[in-house]
C-alpha cells in the first residue's frame, strides 16, 4: 500500500474512535460498559419533530438534492431562531450555510482559511475538533491559556504579540468540556480583539439552549458590528436532542459563510430534504416547556453527581451549562482514574487531555445516559473507588 498523506502523520485517533474501539473489544467479551464519555442526549427530539421528518419523506419531491446552499426554508428557520432567541437580524441568503452538524463546519473552516505557516489559536481546553481542524489544514496551534481559577475564559489581554497574526480563534461557551459560561460583554471584547487584529472570530455555540439555574447563553452576533469578523455555529444536536440527525449551521459574516461554502461544495452535497423539514419545524415549534423539562432531566443528573464526588475521589465546580461535569481526581492521576473505571468499574469516561494540554488533570462525565444506566455507573464508581482506596 502507498503510504498515507503528510497531513495525517500528526493526526491522532479521534477520542471517541478510540474509546470506541476500545469499548467494543470488551463488550464482545461480555462486559457490559457504561458510557458516561460522550455527549449524546438519550431521549428523542419533540415527538412532532419527528412526525415533520416522515411526512416530508412521503413526499416524491423531497428525495432530488437540495443544493450546496441548503433549502432557503431552513436558512429562514435559523434566521427567524436568531431574531426571536437573541434578538439579532440574520439575512438568510447571505449570512447563514447548513451543516452536516457544527463539526464537519469546524474542521472545514479550519481548511478554508489556515495553511502551511499560518496559526489558528485555541483554548488549551476545548473541544478536540478545533485542534484537529488546525492539524488538518497544516497550521501551526497557537494555544491560548484557560484554567479553573479564572473560570475557563479567554483572557485577550493575556494572548502575547507573538500570536496576533493568528487568522482566527476559537471560543466556545457554553464550554465544553468544562461547562463554563460567559455574558455579553465577554464577546464584546473578543469582538474587538478579532476587529484590531484582523482575526476571524470563530465562535461554537451548539450548547445555547442547555442551561440551568437561571442562565441565558448569549450570541456573540448580539455584539454590534460582530458579523463583520464573527462566524458563529449553531446545532440542532444538543439544543434539540437530534444528535444523529447531523444538522446545524454557521451563522454570520457573509464572507466567512462564501469561504465556508467553497470548501463544502466540494465535498458534500447537502442534507436529505426531509432532515431540513424536520429541522425547520423544530426551529419554528419546539416550546420553550419542552426545552425546560429536558434541561431539568439535566440538572438533576448534575446534581446526583455533584453530590457524588466525594465518594468517588473527584472534585468540580458546578456548571450551568451544557451535559458535562468537568471534575478532578483527589488521590490518582486523571489517566489512572480513567483507566481503572473502565476496567475495574466499567465506566467509560472522557480524558481530560483529549482537550488539550490544559486538561491534563482531568476527567470529563456526560449526563446524557438514561436514568438507570447514570445511577448504575454511580453506584459501580463507588463500589471500585471505596473498594480500592477508601
Amino acid at each position: 500500500m502507498p503510504a498515507v498523506a503528510q497531513r495525517l502523520l500528526n493526526l491522532p485517533t479521534y477520542v471517541f474512535a478510540g474509546i470506541g474501539d476500545r469499548i467494543r473489544i470488551m463488550q464482545q467479551a461480555g462486559i457490559k460498559i457504561l458510557r458516561l464519555d460522550i455527549g449524546s442526549p438519550d431521549a428523542p427530539p419533540p415527538s412532532d419533530v419527528v412526525d415533520a421528518l416522515y411526512a416530508a419523506a412521503a413526499k416524491p419531491s423531497t428525495h432530488g438534492y437540495s443544493g450546496y446552499r441548503g433549502l432557503p426554508a431552513f436558512r429562514e428557520a435559523v434566521a427567524r431562531y436568531y431574531q426571536r432567541r437573541f434578538g439579532v437580524t440574520i439575512n438568510p441568503d447571505t449570512e447563514i450555510l447548513p451543516l452536516i452538524g457544527s463539526k464537519e463546519g469546524i474542521v472545514n473552516l479550519c481548511m478554508a482559511y489556515c495553511d502551511r505557516g499560518d496559526l489558528a489559536l485555541i483554548p488549551d481546553v476545548g473541544y478536540p475538533s478545533y485542534m484537529q481542524g488546525v492539524r488538518l489544514s497544516g497550521a501551526e496551534i497557537g494555544w491560548v491559556p484557560v484554567d479553573a481559577a479564572h473560570n475557563y475564559v479567554v483572557d485577550f489581554d493575556a494572548i502575547p504579540p507573538e500570536q496576533q497574526r493568528a487568522k482566527l480563534i476559537w471560543v466556545n461557551y457554553p464550554n465544553n468540556p468544562t461547562g463554563a459560561v460567559v455574558n455579553l460583554d465577554f464577546y464584546e471584547r473578543a469582538v474587538a480583539f478579532c476587529k484590531k487584529h484582523d482575526m476571524l472570530l470563530a465562535s461554537d455555540n451548539p450548547y445555547c439552549e442547555v442551561t440551568f439555574d437561571g442562565y441565558n447563553a448569549p450570541s456573540a452576533l448580539q455584539v454590534p458590528g460582530a458579523k463583520e469578523v464573527t462566524l458563529e455555529f449553531v446545532s440542532l444536536s444538543k439544543s434539540h436532542n437530534m444528535a444523529g440527525w447531523r444538522l446545524g449551521a454557521a451563522v454570520g459574516s457573509s464572507e466567512a459563510v462564501e469561504t465556508l461554502l467553497k470548501i463544502k461544495s466540494n465535498i458534500d452535497s447537502g442534507h436529505f430534504n426531509a432532515i431540513y423539514a424536520a429541522g425547520i419545524h423544530a426551529l419554528d415549534n419546539t416550546p420553550q416547556s419542552w426545552i425546560d423539562a429536558r434541561n431539568d432531566t439535566y440538572k438533576r443528573r448534575r446534581d446526583k453527581l455533584m453530590a457524588a464526588l466525594p465518594d468517588i475521589g473527584l472534585t468540580a465546580d458546578c456548571p450551568k451549562a451544557t451535559l458535562y461535569i468537568w471534575a478532578k481526581p483527589t488521590r490518582i492521576s486523571a489517566f489512572q482514574y480513567v483507566e481503572e473505571a473502565l476496567n475495574e468499574a466499567h465506566v467509560s469516561l472522557a480524558p481530560g487531555d483529549a482537550y488539550g494540554p490544559g486538561g491534563t488533570d482531568y476527567v470529563r462525565f456526560s449526563v446524557g445516559v438514561t436514568d438507570d444506566e447514570f445511577d448504575q455507573a454511580i453506584e459501580q464508581l463507588k463500589a471500585w473507588y471505596s473498594t480500592k482506596y477508601a
